[in-house]
């Protein structure tokens, strides 16, 4: 079965996944509908890659984008194959219009975190409006570790009836890299203070423009949300513990006032790293879903040498669900952030509608 797409958001990852649709040539995705924040292209024939140049210059068949024009067009389009909107935006306005496509009977696929993890209200009427036989049906698998298999995973053990122990996971790829070269026990590996391995962290474009968007564990806290309602948990922000690493009396400086004054803390950081090394341990920033005790929390902990936290490398991101079922860890480990893998995930997320709306 063929699905139409229809995109809202083309940057980065938006781009990436139109790009591999066409490259590979898919039979099951027809590219319908494109969106940017200002106009929308929509076509009774499968997109090219001209695209682009297309909604930019404003092609004959663009229009001014809001959220209900270009859902009026989906519904005016009475396409003979399923619908698939596809939200590559981080917009919450957007989010909060999920129920509305759904109740048009369009399917949603996206990466966007904020209907997951933000009102448990939104969370639960998307639930039940995708929870009947017959209804139309969301994925977010790139909602938590891009491409990775997580929600797909944790989905299986739950709907098979395994009880969740616990959900351990290191969710940022920025946070991974920092403490992975900040904290080591390998003793080749040259000492850095933690003001530097944020520097260059900074420069290799893997933090956000301000890192405390990701020293204050809040993307973190998004992921353990999501992987926690997603097991059965109304987890939310207030019910959350997050440890915001910031230094206190540097959270309202200005970015650049941040960077330039973190060297002045560096000593608090060593004397963790320390006290960890000699204890034979290391320093990593940690998700940690609880079903179990209800303590779920995203904090800076410490795991021996053993431990697969401990030898994980570069920005990689790794999840361990203990169930049951599995009283060993079920590992699953992996480039967590990017826009290749993220629209891949996006791209088997939509080959699984259209899969499973073939009859």
């Amino acid at each position: 079965m063929v699905v139409n797409v229809a995109l809202v958001g083309v940057g980065l990852v938006g781009s990436e996944f139109i790009r591999q649709v066409l490259q590979t040539q898919s039979k099951k995705i027809a590219i319908i509908a494109v969106a940017n924040s200002r106009k929308f292209l929509t076509s009774n024939v499968p997109l090219t890659e001209s695209w682009n140049t297309e909604l930019t210059s404003g092609a004959e068949n663009t229009q001014p984008f809001t959220l209900d024009a270009f859902t009026a067009s989906l519904s005016a389009s009475k396409a003979s194959h399923p619908t698939v909107v596809l939200d590559c935006t981080s917009n919450e306005a957007v989010a909060a219009y999920y129920p509305t496509w759904l109740e048009a009977g369009f399917h949603v696929v996206t990466p966007n975190k904020k209907a997951f993890s933000g009102d448990l209200g939104l969370y639960k009427r998307i639930k039940e409006l995708t929870s009947q036989p017959g209804s139309p049906l969301i994925y977010h698998e790139s909602t938590v570790g891009a491409g990775l298999p997580v929600i797909n995973t944790l989905n299986d053990l739950v709907n098979t009836g395994d009880k969740i122990v616990k959900i351990e996971g290191i969710f940022s790829g920025t946070l991974s890299y920092i403490f992975n070269n900040f904290s080591t026990l390998d003793a080749s590996a040259a000492p850095v203070t933690f003001s530097e391995v944020v520097t260059r962290a900074k420069e290799l474009g893997y933090t956000e423009p301000d890192p405390r968007d990701d020293l204050n564990g809040m993307d973190v806290a998004r992921k353990v949300m999501i992987l926690g309602r997603v097991a059965g948990l109304d987890l939310t922000q207030e019910t959350l513990q997050v440890e915001n690493i910031v230094p206190e009396s540097l959270r309202t400086a200005s970015a650049s006032d941040f960077m330039a004054t973190l060297p002045q803390f560096d000593q608090h950081f060593a004397d963790l790293k320390d006290e960890a090394t000699k204890a034979g341990q290391v320093l990593r920033y940690v998700g940690l879903v609880d079903p179990v005790h209800g303590k779920s929390s995203v904090t800076l902990a410490r795991y021996p040498a053993s431990h697969p936290f401990a030898s994980l490398k570069g920005s990689d991101n790794i999840i361990a669900f203990t169930t049951e079922r599995f009283p060993s860890p079920l590992i699953i480990q992996g480039s967590g952030a990017g826009a290749a893998v993220t629209a891949f995930g996006i791209y088997s997320d939509i080959l699984k509608i259209a899969e499973r709306t073939r009859h």
